[in-house]
């Protein structure tokens, strides 16, 4: 069970980012940018996963070295739970950067780079956007 829900969550965040990416002012695709659904279905999934790994009890996220170790003994559904963590959030990043572009006037396609960078590099994209922005706000102040 645990392969087949996260396989589904895998392959749907595929098809909702090609939508962010390529269809951004389709009616669907507003309800996607608008509210966090995506992050918020996962959120079930995660906490699905969490339970059945028998939950967090045994990890030490203050050190690298307890990090590490964590990731040696995890079972399917931690990882499982890990991964969709990431999806999770790349994915409301990626809404954000949307929002706030539109907010400040930025095309769809300036922010094409970005989207897919935080897609697959997750803060490599926030970091793509924060200098596009910048840029962008300098640029426009100049003229």
């Amino acid at each position: 069970m645990t392969t087949i829900l996260f396989s589904i969550c895998n392959s749907g965040i595929l098809l909702v980012w090609g939508i962010l990416l390529f269809l951004p002012r389709w009616k669907g695709a507003e309800l996607l940018i608008q509210f966090p659904w995506i992050p918020f279905v996962l959120s079930f999934f995660y906490l699905y996963f969490i339970v059945l790994s028998g939950g967090l009890n045994d990890s030490d996220f203050t050190t690298l070295t307890g990090i590490q170790k964590a990731f040696q003994n995890a079972s399917l559904e931690s990882t499982a739970a890990g991964w969709l963590h990431y999806l999770a959030f790349d994915f409301w990043v990626g809404t954000w950067i949307i929002r706030h572009s539109r907010k400040h006037k930025i095309s769809h396609i300036k922010i094409f780079l970005p989207l897919l960078a935080t897609f697959l590099l997750g803060p490599v994209g926030i970091l793509f956007y924060t200098i596009l922005y910048w840029s962008n706000r300098i640029i426009t102040k100049a003229n």
